[in-house]
């Protein structure tokens, strides 16, 4: 399957790109992706400084399988992370190396994290994201006007099946 946006090959578990749990001792590396794929949406430094608490992975939040990493050849792609209990909880972090951005990552990991959070009993994600500044008019200095921050739910339950690869079958998280 190849992507309109970008004629990019999409992602495929099994095919290059595969699922694991996160690794405590990689909370510092996924950080650092977090804070690289934030800045590409095109975030300045100053911005970026005041939210890196947020952005921050610990190796607590690793634990019980509530991370899932996508990754090629070793290389990490993206990451999610899961929070809350059920029944509701949220997509806390979602985030895809700039580079790989357009070839199915993103997708891979939402829906691996929709059937890991169906699996733990959870019927409904919040999901929080806001827009990029470069795309918000009379957005200045790479700062996001916040009243444009858009939260949606995600029903877990209602997602239509996923194909067996896409299940994470490889992946215990």
């Amino acid at each position: 399957m190849y992507g309109h946006a970008y004629g990019t090959r999409q992602a495929t578990e099994g095919e290059g790109v595969q699922l694991r749990p996160g690794r405590p001792e990689e909370a510092a590396a996924l950080t650092g992706l977090a804070l690289r794929s934030k800045a590409h949406w095109g975030y300045d430094e100053a911005f970026l400084a005041a939210c890196r608490d947020e952005l921050t992975v610990t190796p607590g939040d690793t634990a019980g399988g509530r991370t899932a990493v996508a990754e090629e050849a070793g290389r990490v792609l993206g990451f999610t992370t899961l929070s809350g209990e059920p029944p509701e909880g949220a997509l806390a972090m979602m985030f895809v190396e700039p580079d790989a951005i357009g070839r199915g990552v993103g997708r891979l990991l939402f829906e691996h994290t929709m059937a890991r959070a169906r699996r733990l009993g959870f019927d409904a994600l919040t999901i929080d994201a806001d827009p990029s500044p470069s795309s918000q008019p009379g957005s200045s200095r790479g700062h996001p006007d916040p009243s444009r921050s858009t939260r949606r739910w995600a029903r877990c339950g209602s997602a239509p099946p996923l194909p067996a690869r896409s299940r994470g079958a490889n992946c215990p998280c």
